[in-house]
């Protein structure tokens, strides 16, 4: 029997890091943001002695454990250890393999750092294969909290809650945190309006991925001291995203993308590494010839940056950030979120 599951790789337009503790908790948190048709894929394929091996399709890699083997976390695919770990004692999967193993092997479109929250996507995949493939009663919240615990608690990776929920529900999503719950509101944004969105936004890869857990560490650390200019740029950070939402929903288009930069002005503000000279120079060339807003996805520090443009100029944007050394990639909205199929055999 061979599982196979997607899970789509998500932008965030405004609220990123009012997700993450200690924030949310004591103010609660709000993000805005898509997930689009970028992907993390993993597939489960049983097997008769009893083994589990791990292939890492990006990276080559490969390794071999006893199904009964105590997984270690010791940076060697410890994402996926997570995920059999949680998944093992939560549902008693082995008792499904009837003293044979499994093959697991994963990939994604874009590489940890990316700020298209890969990794914490690559959870979500992994943990909706294993749902399939052992009919697990789980809600799409219960394999997004899965997902947090597995990363974030177990791992200690540091990271918000918005990756998770949007790799599971996906589509448009205005997003809700509180200490105790997370609410997931699914916008109902008319057709036209996302064609025309679409149409005008443009992703870019800076040239280089990035290291979010410094960046988040002092974050953390900003908001467990009550830094004043770090708590008004997440406060302000969620009246945006409310702002956001109701262009979207109106169809006011273009100021979704004026608000964009002033998203783009608050979340510079959350840690002095969240740029840099070379994502500056990127913006800045893009703001001159013709796009209205943008900003660098996830924590910051390098990964793609998202930017809406003038649909009459979006071309030249496009030519002036591959002269600055940018990489331009096409890509289109996914509503789907997580989705899994039985591979019928040959």
């Amino acid at each position: 029997m061979i599982v196979r599951s997607k899970a789509p790789l998500r932008i965030s337009f405004s609220g990123g890091g009012t997700d993450v503790s200690p924030y949310f908790e004591q103010y609660g948190g709000t993000v805005l943001s898509t997930t689009i048709n970028k992907f993390a894929f993993a597939t489960l394929g049983t097997r008769d002695d009893p083994t589990i091996t791990v292939n890492s399709l990006d990276y080559d890699i490969m390794a071999k454990y006893a199904c009964d083997d105590h997984f270690v976390y010791d940076g060697e695919l410890d994402l996926v250890k997570a995920v059999i770990n949680n998944v093992r004692a939560a549902h008693k999967w082995d008792e499904s393999l009837n003293q044979g193993g499994i093959d697991v092997f994963i990939h994604t479109d874009a590489p940890p750092g990316s700020g298209l929250g890969s990794s914490s996507t690559m959870v979500v995949a992994l943990i909706g294969a294993f749902q399939r493939w052992l009919n697990l009663p789980l809600t799409n919240y219960d394999i997004a909290q899965l997902a947090y615990k597995a990363e974030r608690q177990d791992l200690g990776i540091k990271g918000g809650l918005q990756d998770q929920y949007a790799a599971t529900f996906g589509g448009f999503n205005f997003i809700e945190f509180y200490e105790s719950s997370v609410v997931v509101n699914p916008l109902r944004i008319h057709p036209e309006y996302l064609n025309e969105l679409e149409y005008n936004l443009l992703l870019c890869y800076t040239g280089k991925t990035r290291l979010s857990a410094h960046i988040l560490d002092r974050q953390i650390s900003s908001v467990e001291q009550r830094n004043a200019s770090v708590m008004e740029a997440l406060h302000e950070s969620k009246n945006i995203a409310v702002a956001m939402k109701n262009a979207l929903l109106q169809g006011r288009i273009n100021d979704f993308g004026a608000l964009l930069h002033e998203a783009w002005l608050q979340k510079k503000k959350l840690d002095e590494h969240i740029t840099s000279p070379e994502i500056d120079t990127l913006y800045e060339t893009a703001r001159g010839h013709g796009a209205v807003g943008g900003k660098i996805l996830g924590a910051g520090g390098g990964g793609y940056l998202l930017l809406y443009c003038d649909f009459r100029k979006k071309h030249i944007v496009a030519q002036k950030l591959e002269e600055c050394g940018g990489q331009v990639v096409e890509f289109g909205f996914d509503f789907n979120g997580l989705q899994t199929w039985v591979v019928s055999p040959a």
